[in-house]
């Protein structure tokens, strides 16, 4: 474990107090670390710091993926400290800077945000991120080659976006117009809606996006989507996952489908998606964490992971709600 963690004690604790409201502790681990470095039998013990951006189920299974993964490989020697930040990327920053003061020997970044703070926070300590789509557009690199560099790795949860355009053109070929919904303030699901749409265009199809700032304009702009739409495309899009409900109270009763970038989504507001497992890859960043931590692997060569198969899965209420049926080689979700 760092030593400099018994130096930052008073601003760990007072970053705590503050950020109670959406944080939380996690050992994750009956063995504990001992507070002089080692466990009980010995073996070398570190500290994971976790910066979640948001709850939501795809979140929450990468985050899960990761600690079993250590948990697995390192058995009682990794701490995590574990913090949530409600969707803010100020929270995001104020626990970054915590995670640095007290000198934690690894970072999962989970999700856009914390990547960002964390890339903004160190240079030094070994920073991983998971359910992050587009590495170059978050993190604004040129030119890029499959690895970051530096001291940032990880995976990504992008499902192949040509494929969710066969889908939707498999599910309605019928259909003229193609709303895409999506968080104006997050870049990844700027990078998936604007991909997505020259795929949709050459196939015929006529795309207007709809973006949406946060939770307060949500239920407005979904409806204005919904108005002109045939059908609606929502991406890998946190604000979206953690609000599919608000969408699925417009979209059901205004008869629109919606095909989801990932299965948390659909499971809420969609019908159908081609889904990657956020357990596998967070799993997959925590395989890498374990190879870091012991130096096995140097994070600056590590190129970013993407998750090995793809699923078709559907949402079998909504569904039924919109009297529609999905193909014999789709997957309920369950």
């Amino acid at each position: 474990m760092n030593r400099k963690r018994l130096a930052a004690l008073a601003l760990s604790g007072a970053m705590a107090l503050s950020l109670a409201a959406c944080g939380s502790g996690d050992q994750g681990s009956a063995n504990t670390p001992d507070a002089g470095g080692e466990t009980a039998s010995g073996g070398e013990t570190y500290v994971v710091g976790i910066c979640q951006q948001m709850t939501h189920d795809a979140l929450d299974a990468a985050t899960q993926g990761f600690k079993d993964a250590l948990n697995e490989l390192l058995p009682g020697q990794v701490e995590f400290e574990e913090q949530d930040a409600g969707g803010e990327y100020a929270n995001c920053g104020t626990i970054m800077d915590g995670f640095v003061a007290e000198g934690v020997d690894l970072i999962l970044a989970n999700a856009t945000y914390p990547l960002q703070a964390a890339a903004s926070a160190t240079a030094d300590i070994p920073v991983l991120g998971t359910s992050v789509t587009d590495y170059a557009t978050a993190l604004s690199i040129e030119d890029w080659t499959g690895t970051v560099g530096g001291n940032i790795s990880g995976t990504s949860d992008l499902a192949p976006l040509d494929q969710q355009a066969d889908m939707l053109q498999e599910l309605f070929p019928d259909a003229q117009n193609v709303g895409l919904l999506y968080c104006s303030g997050e870049p990844n699901s700027v990078y998936q809606v604007e991909t997505i749409e020259g795929y949709l265009t050459e196939m015929g199809y006529t795309c207007t996006q709809y973006a949406f700032t946060d939770v307060n304009d949500l239920s407005s702009v979904v409806q204005s989507a919904c108005d002109s739409s045939d059908v609606i495309y929502v991406p890998t899009d946190n604000t979206a996952a953690a609000n599919a409900e608000t969408i699925a109270n417009v979209v059901i009763p205004a008869g629109v489908p919606v095909i989801a970038g990932e299965s948390g989504i659909c499971s809420g507001c969609g019908v159908a998606t081609l889904s990657i497992s956020y357990y596998d890859i967070g799993y997959t960043t925590g395989e890498m964490a374990a190879k870091i931590l012991t130096g096995e692997a140097d994070i600056s060569t590590m190129p970013v992971e993407y998750a090995p198969t793809v699923t078709k899965m559907y949402n079998a209420a909504n569904c039924e709600a919109l009297g529609l049926t999905m193909p014999d080689d789709y997957e309920p979700i369950a």
